[in-house]
């Protein structure tokens, strides 16, 4: 990140494309390498086209127009992270806002199955916690005094084990009931998550919730807010008098947003712990103003939704093998596609497939003629046909790139990229 982004990224790159030849592959020249890409696709009867979240929006659309020139499946990593939060999205819609927004006006903010410390680390340092807003204070000094405590407290402890007094554990006790700095009036932080992480050791309040039972919370936090009891001592392991205040601290802030990741979109329920989320926010606005946002994670995967939708209409998984555009993820997403083995050739953008994807779907995809696009060695262009090295997007080459909260922005180009890599959209 930051400078070393800038200084280090030039350390382990590829410089020149690649081509399989008697099963190794070699270093050839850009127009073989094109040759031989176009042969692939050209002769295949249901190529994948998957990455596109680590590129610019304008070779998003070139991907694109190809896409539906070879007649294949193009798809972006939102298959395997978001897209049920795209899916309850479509179904019911939300109340979203920009990141702007959330810095100067948010005095409440939720952070649901997410862990941005570790995932985001600039998140709460710009946007939410951390930051000064024109309307909100930072509570940087707060978390300051906060840790000098924790950190105390950890010695303390460390201490009393090293004397044998007592075993005592190194971790906090997670505490359900509500503090009473939750009911102050400046800018307050939960995390809602079914381990503590280092988001929580920050916050205000950790709600630690059982595996897989986020969907029985966000019900249950919707029949309080609708004023309806509750006929339990708990709910997923919560107590109902704690959920009856986190409830009330929610409807009494002036400005709240939750920020959800993939502890909710990849747990037991998916897009329908996404529906009751929105569903939340939907009640949480008769009383407040209520905003949510999905943690996305690639630096342009909400770009790949937003270019996908203008051209086709749909956000992921669309498929072109009927000359026109179709939609319906679990049948054309590319994960559900290699696993049946239907593809016949690949090519692959900006991603990593190999080291991510479930083992059959990658066997599948490394079997078939494949192509990749990327700056740097991965595991999926070491087992690939053809290779093709590419420029930076944004220090070697410009482009468009959408934010979280959906503002495009401006990537600049800095420094020449090597001879011989190219950007993505002149691959394409």
């Amino acid at each position: 990140m930051g400078e070393s982004k800038f200084l280090n990224y030039n350390e382990h790159r590829l410089r020149k494309p690649l081509l399989r030849k008697n099963g190794v592959l070699v270093k050839t020249t850009t127009e073989e390498a094109v040759r031989k890409s176009a042969e692939i696709l050209s002769c295949a009867t249901y190529p994948i086209l998957y990455g596109w979240s680590n590129t610019s929006c304008e070779a998003i659309r070139v991907g694109l127009e190809l896409a539906e020139e070879v007649g294949g499946v193009i798809d972006n990593t939102s298959t395997v992270c978001h897209g049920p939060s795209v899916l309850g999205i479509q179904d019911v819609g939300y109340s979203t806002c920009t990141l702007g927004q959330v810095r100067h006006r948010a005095d409440l903010v939720v952070y649901w199955g997410s862990n941005p410390w570790s995932a985001h680390p600039r998140h709460i340092e710009r946007y939410t916690a951390f930051t000064q807003g024109r309307f909100q204070q930072s509570t940087w000094y707060r978390y300051l005094a906060h840790l000098s405590a924790y950190r105390s407290q950890r010695r303390l402890l460390r201490a009393l084990k090293l004397s044998a007094l007592r075993k005592a554990p190194l971790h906090r006790e997670v505490v359900q009931e509500l503090p009473p700095t939750l009911f102050r009036k400046d800018r307050k932080m939960i995390v809602v998550d079914v381990r503590r992480t280092r988001t929580a050791d920050i916050a205000d309040y950790f709600l630690k919730v059982e595996p897989n039972k986020d969907y029985e919370v966000l019900e249950a936090l919707r029949a309080l807010v609708r004023d309806e009891e509750i006929d339990a001592d708990q709910v997923a392991g919560v107590p109902v008098k704690t959920l009856e205040d986190l409830a009330d601290i929610m409807m009494s802030c002036k400005f709240g947003v939750i920020f959800f990741g993939l502890g909710l979109t990849m747990s037991a329920g998916k897009l329908r712990n996404v529906d009751t989320a929105i569903s939340l926010v939907r009640d949480l606005n008769r009383y407040t103003k209520f905003m949510i946002m999905p943690m996305r994670g690639h630096f342009n995967v909400t770009g790949a939704n937003v270019v996908y939708s203008w051209q086709t209409g749909y956000p992921y998984a669309v498929d072109f093998s009927r000359g026109y555009p179709r939609y319906n993820p679990g049948e054309t997403s590319v994960v559900d596609i290699l696993a049946r083995g239907e593809s016949d050739a690949g090519l692959v953008v900006a991603s990593d497939p190999v080291a991510h994807f479930p083992k059959a779907a990658a066997e599948n995809l490394v079997k078939k003629p494949l192509i990749v696009v990327d700056p740097e060695p991965t595991a999926t262009s070491l087992l690939a046909d053809v290779v093709f090295p590419s420029a930076f997007v944004g220090l070697e080459a410009e482009g468009t790139a959408y934010r979280m909260d959906h503002v495009p922005l401006p990537l600049k180009k800095v420094v020449e990229p090597p001879n011989g890599c190219l950007s993505d959209v002149d691959v394409l």
